[in-house]
């Protein structure tokens, strides 16, 4: 399956640049011979976009399907780093075979090794049977290692030995078995600072990174919104079986300028909200406690805030812009997982307290 310029698979008409004229047609994924990136269970296309950097990010892609080596993929939370791994896979010769995502901040320690590697049957308590593991069930297929800078010292350690031997020693084995996979990783953090403070294996840095794509954030490319707005309309108009929505001029400028924190993520979830909500799409407003619009302050003075709400505010954003997902969300606000687990429990626990005084 090649990657090349396309035009849209359902679009009713060019995209406008907001600075007048027709953009170029979108990199999109070749359908041709049946094969779709599909999304979210449907049968679509996904554009990557029209700049440069996605271009160039397309280009290697081909080539690490070609050369199946070691691939890590960089970029902020929201970027489509698995959206990229996912294209891989199904770009090469691999893609008849399984694909295994596993979220490295999510592996249990304690079963980590397990899991990644597989065990023999009595190797530990509650090993009542034999488990293949995640790379020896992924057997020619590829796995794809996410958030691999949360992955702990040891395991970087059993994960570097994967690598270079291309085998795993199972817990409670005696003898190593080879494998054949392909292994892509994805981190937004930057490695090499992790590299230079010791919490990540310089050794094993190398090693994924054969190939690096390293996925530029939706406001160093702005000019790929208009094609994402596009996508994403066709794709909520089918889904909800509404008018497609075509920004006008105005408000096509005001969505490229926006700095989109969330990357293409958040974008997406604006446009579906909109049609869920069946409304115009609105860009995010920055909230004050109260929930409404933030205001121009005058110099010197700032608004009486309660911290307590603010902070309440910012972590339901966060999972709304993640769906939900705890550790992303954690990720952009910028605080551990486990913080985030603390936080959440104060609030819920904040309003059984209300109910219960309301009830009073």
């Amino acid at each position: 399956m090649a990657i090349r310029p396309s035009s849209f698979s359902s679009a009713d008409s060019a995209v406008r640049d907001p600075r007048g004229g027709s953009l170029d047609p979108a990199v999109i994924v070749d359908a041709s011979g049946g094969t779709r990136l599909s999304t979210a269970g449907e049968s679509t296309n996904w554009v990557l976009g029209n700049s440069a950097a996605m271009r160039r990010i397309a280009k290697s892609i081909e080539r690490a399907a070609e050369v199946e080596c070691t691939v890590l993929v960089c970029g902020e939370t929201g970027t489509g780093k698995e959206l990229w791994a996912r294209l891989l896979h199904r770009s090469g010769p691999r893609r008849n075979k399984a694909f295994i995502p596993v979220n490295c901040a999510a592996l249990t320690p304690s079963l980590a090794e397990s899991q990644l590697l597989g065990h023999e049957k009595g190797s530990f308590t509650g090993a009542n049977g034999r488990s293949l593991g995640i790379f020896r069930a992924a057997e020619g297929g590829m796995v794809f290692l996410d958030e691999i800078g949360e992955m702990p010292a040891e395991l970087q350690a059993k994960l570097l030995r994967v690598l270079q031997q291309r085998e795993v020693l199972p817990v409670g084995a005696n003898e190593p078995e080879p494998i054949d996979v392909q292994i892509v990783a994805a981190t937004n953090r930057d490695l090499e600072k992790e590299v230079e403070k010791g919490t990540f294996r310089e050794d094993l840095y190398y090693r994924l990174n054969m190939i690096e794509l390293r996925v530029p954030s939706l406001r160093e490319r702005a000019e790929d919104i208009p094609a994402y707005i596009e996508f994403f309309s066709t794709k909520f108009s089918d889904r909800y079986r509404l008018p497609k929505w075509s920004p006008t001029a105005e408000a096509l400028a005001e969505f490229c300028s926006f700095e989109w924190p969330g990357n293409v993520r958040q974008l997406e979830h604006v446009i579906e909200q909109a049609y869920v909500l069946q409304m115009e799409p609105k860009i995010p407003a920055r909230k004050t406690a109260e929930g409404g619009a933030s205001a121009i302050t005058a110099p010197g003075r700032l608004p009486c805030l309660d911290l307590a709400k603010l902070r309440e505010q910012a972590i339901r954003e966060a999972l709304q812009m993640t769906r939900g997902h705890k550790a992303n969300a954690a990720k952009l606000l910028g605080v551990h997982a486990n913080t985030m687990t603390r936080l959440l429990k104060e609030i819920e626990g904040g309003e059984a307290a209300t109910d219960d005084e309301s009830a009073a």
